[in-house]
C-alpha cells in the first residue's frame, strides 16, 4: 500500500516548502549564508532546502521560522495547494497595500479567472 503522499507529490511539496524559504530568506535580506550560520549547518544544505532537494523536519522548519520572524505554518500554507491555505496567503499579501490597489488585484484576479475558465 502506498503511503499518503507518494514520490511526485513529495517532490512537488519540497519544491514549494523550498521556495517559500527562499522567498521569506530574501523578503528578510539575507543570505544562504547568513542562514546557514545562524542554523549552524553549512550552505550547501540551505542551497538543498530552497531547491527541494531536501525537505526540512518540523524541528528545523521552527528553526527557520524564527530566522524569518514568521509562523512555521506560514512557511507551510505558502507550499499548500488547499484553497483556504491560498486564501489566507492572499489575504496576507493583500493586507498591507492601500484600499485602490487591493481593489486593482482583485480586478486583475477576476480577469484571470475568468480567462483561463474559459481556456
Amino acid at each position: 500500500m502506498e503511503g499518503i503522499v507518494n514520490k511526485t507529490e513529495e517532490k512537488r511539496l519540497a519544491a514549494s516548502i523550498g521556495r517559500a524559504i527562499a522567498k521569506q530568506r530574501v523578503r528578510n535580506q539575507l543570505t544562504q549564508e547568513d542562514v546557514a550560520e545562524r542554523l549552524g549547518i553549512g550552505n550547501e544544505a540551505v542551497s538543498r532546502i530552497e531547491r527541494g532537494r531536501v525537505i526540512p523536519n518540523i524541528v528545523r522548519l521552527i528553526e527557520l521560522a524564527e530566522i524569518f520572524n514568521c509562523e512555521a505554518a506560514e512557511l507551510l500554507g505558502q507550499a499548500s495547494f488547499n484553497i483556504d491555505d491560498q486564501s489566507s496567503r492572499i489575504k496576507q499579501l493583500l493586507a498591507p497595500l492601500k484600499k485602490d490597489d487591493r481593489k486593482l488585484i482583485i480586478d486583475i484576479v477576476e480577469n484571470l479567472t475568468t480567462r483561463l475558465q474559459k481556456g
